[in-house]
């Protein structure tokens, strides 16, 4: 079973800054991923070409299943509003997403609690300027794998520190309610030693995966849940291939599940 978590940078390349279906399709393709999650997604916004980025991943990995599950309305960094419902899927939106080669018993999609403050981001070009943090999202499935069912999550969370700690409680309190084992796979914008730390969740891999161009943080996370710890299997691969596309590499993590 090959697990990837991938934050998308919403497809765009920083050679050019342009974003193309072709390179986000040849990123995906190359990770080879039977599950795969996305963190800064788009889907029908005009700096994305109106382009579903989800359903290109999916199509890249031969993956039949996938959801998306909106953060927000509108444009991050622009003029954005808080995901109401499925009413709002006719403008322009941005989340996280699911995909998988493997069929899915249930989903599940849990808001997480929003920071209520401005924090100092970077941005090239602009250098750190104020920015007040968009809602975050939870989105989890119990997938049927070759060796059995397995909950796997993705989640993108806050860059303002202490609320992102007080997320990625929340993330693992709703996983808690769906069968081990469990994964949480995703953009935690903190380092591994604070993730262990307030979760008692196991990392699977440790490599740094931001900047991308020279890697020297690892924000990008997959963690196991100790319950269920051995049903999931051995870590027998991790890899942070080079990408097309996205300011963070892509963490590949392969198992090998007991039984096969």
């Amino acid at each position: 079973m090959r697990l990837a978590t991938f934050n998308l940078l919403h497809g765009r390349s920083l050679s050019d800054g342009e974003v193309h279906a072709e390179r986000v399709a040849a990123s995906v393709a190359d990770l080879d991923a039977d599950i795969l999650a996305l963190q800064e997604v788009d889907r029908a916004q005009p700096r994305s070409k109106h382009l579903d980025l989800t359903a290109i991943a999916a199509e890249a990995l031969g993956a039949p299943t996938h959801r998306f599950a909106a953060a927000v309305v509108g444009t991050p960094g622009e003029t954005w509003q808080p995901w109401r419902s499925d009413d709002d899927n006719e403008h322009p939106l941005y989340g996280i997403a699911l995909v998988s080669r493997w069929p899915v018993r249930q989903w599940q999609v849990t808001q997480l609690p929003a920071a209520l403050v401005r924090s100092p981001v970077y941005v090239p070009d602009r250098g750190f300027i104020m920015l007040k943090d968009e809602p975050r999202v939870l989105i989890a499935a119990v997938i049927d794998s070759p060796a059995g069912p397995v909950t796997v999550a993705s989640t993108h969370l806050s860059f303002v520190p202490g609320w992102n700690v007080r997320q990625l409680r929340a993330a693992v309190r709703a996983l808690r309610a769906l069968p081990a084992p469990r994964v949480l796979l995703g953009d935690l914008n903190m380092p591994s030693g604070p993730v262990r730390a307030f979760t008692g969740w196991r990392p699977l891999a440790r490599l740094p995966t931001y900047p991308s161009t020279a890697p020297r943080a690892q924000l990008d996370h997959v963690l196991a849940d100790p319950r269920g710890r051995r049903a999931l299997g051995e870590v027998v691969e991790v890899r942070t291939p080079r990408a097309g596309i996205s300011d963070h590499r892509p963490l590949v993590v392969h198992i090998r599940q007991p039984g096969l």
